[in-house]
């Protein structure tokens, strides 16, 4: 087995898809909406609004997502004239997306550093000593600036994350330049939690098996993005780079059992704060007991939390898991006995698709006949590498290997080897000579020492 790959192969003996699909009454639905119209999105707000300016250095944002432990920054317009006050986001994805960037920038080509003017930017200011935020804001092509309006309901919410969008910012009832927090997807899956517990007729759909119901990458095992767990943190951090996706399944070498997941955020805030970058030869079986340690002893969490459901779990078990380990996805798994209401920690057989925040947004979505709902869509178009526009994507220069990686990924510590024992992740290697294969200028010099940081495990 590969180090890292999609795992694309056909099944043998899959699941089967249902003959019927779990059908809702007018009256039912009418019911729910009724209420979900009168639900305000502002009531929802799970997270203040820390902004950066444009200007401020990646290094300088990286240490502030850490020290305020928030999911996202809001990066100020650089234009003071124009019409929003925010030039975009800036999050763990993007940290890793750069992160990515850095380490993989002697794979570039000299036309492809021409052909697109954003990473010529990045590269020439990381030259220069200093990397401004808002050219690496959204860099990671998974985080788009959403504004809604302060009297924004529910089903504004439900349209804006059901097509692929992780948060959205709320304005003030007084000025529309200025915002009183955000909501997050998973925030609104926790309000319809709370709603089935207090609304019969929802719950029963709830409790429909996830196979009964229309999701789109249950049983699309091409959705689902593993790596071993002999391969190294920088192997994961390109394959969520590439594929365009927040998380990864980590696998036993042999068996290919799910042992753990990996995020964007777990990449941030252990790997970010260390002072050395040979943390990204760390091979992911031992990074994933750096992470889970702290939940188990604080928190009472399971040391190694599961990350998958099988295709007859119910809806609501579904969702309880995904809220339960803050994740974004669970991995869906084939069957090899009886159904057990409970899986176990240790799955033998095949990875068939994944369940995602998202995707049962979607479903919810329909429900409400919110139009263009394609979860599905939205996927493919973030892990494409095809460009509309003639100069070539951020993403397909800044994984350039991208076409080797499934054969030769396992060599992908030799990017960093080499660096001397000390040298940060984000520590610029300014006098490497022309044959050196270093993280290159693009990291930044960094402080002699960073704010503790908070591990508890969040997925990004």
């Amino acid at each position: 087995m590969s180090q890292g790959k999609r795992l694309s192969q056909s099944l043998t003996g899959s699941w089967k898809e249902p003959s019927t699909i779990i059908n809702i009454s007018n009256d039912d639905a009418e019911d729910w909406l009724a209420t979900w119209r009168t639900v305000f999105a502002r009531d929802l707000i799970d997270s203040r609004i820390v902004s950066v300016d444009a200007e401020t250095s990646v290094e300088d944002a990286c240490d502030m997502l850490l020290s305020e432990n928030i999911p996202c920054l809001a990066v100020r317009s650089y234009d003071l004239t124009a019409a929003e006050p925010y030039h975009g986001l800036f999050d763990h994805a993007d940290v890793n997306a750069f992160l990515t960037l850095a380490a993989t920038r002697h794979t570039f080509l000299p036309d492809d550093l021409r052909g697109n003017p954003r990473v010529n930017e990045i590269v020439a200011a990381a030259k220069a000593g200093r990397v401004p935020v808002h050219l690496v804001s959204n860099l990671s092509d998974k985080n788009v600036i959403e504004i809604l309006p302060h009297n924004a309901t529910l089903l504004s919410l439900l349209a804006v994350f059901a097509r692929g969008t992780h948060r959205t910012l709320i304005q003030s009832s007084e000025d529309p330049r200025e915002f009183i927090g955000m909501v997050s997807d998973r925030r609104l899956l926790a309000w319809f939690a709370l709603y089935a517990r207090e609304t019969p007729s929802f719950q029963r759909y709830l409790s429909n098996p996830i196979y009964s119901l229309s999701l789109p990458s249950l049983n699309l095992n091409a959705a689902v993005v593993a790596a071993t767990s002999s391969a190294t943190i920088l192997d994961a951090m390109k394959l969520m780079s590439e594929q365009g996706v927040s998380s990864i399944a980590v696998l036993e070498d042999v068996s290919g059992t799910l042992l753990s997941a990996v995020s964007v955020t777990d990449i941030g805030k252990i790997v970010v704060p260390s002072q050395s970058n040979q943390i990204l030869t760390t091979p992911l079986h031992q990074f994933i007991s750096q992470i889970k340690e702290p939940d188990g002893s604080t928190d009472g969490a399971d040391k190694y939390p599961v990350y998958s459901v099988f295709h007859s779990s119910l809806l609501s078990y579904t969702i309880e898991k995904l809220l339960a380990t803050n994740a974004h996805r669970v991995f869906v798994t084939k069957e090899s006995g009886a159904a057990s209401p409970v899986p176990s920690p240790a799955f033998h057989g095949n990875l068939t698709g994944i369940v995602s925040v998202v995707d049962i947004l979607s479903l919810f979505a329909r429900v409400a006949k919110i139009p263009n709902i394609d979860p599905q869509m939205q996927r493919h178009r973030r892990a494409s590498s095809a460009s509309s526009q003639s100069s070539i994507s951020d993403r397909d220069i800044f994984l350039r290997s991208r076409s080797n990686s499934r054969t030769s990924i396992r060599h992908s510590p030799s990017v960093i080897a080499s660096s001397p024992p000390g040298v940060s992740v984000l520590d610029s290697v300014r006098n490497a000579g022309p044959g050196a294969v270093l993280v290159d200028p693009l990291s930044l010099q960094r402080k002699e020492s960073r704010r503790s940081v908070n591990l508890k495990r969040e997925s990004g």
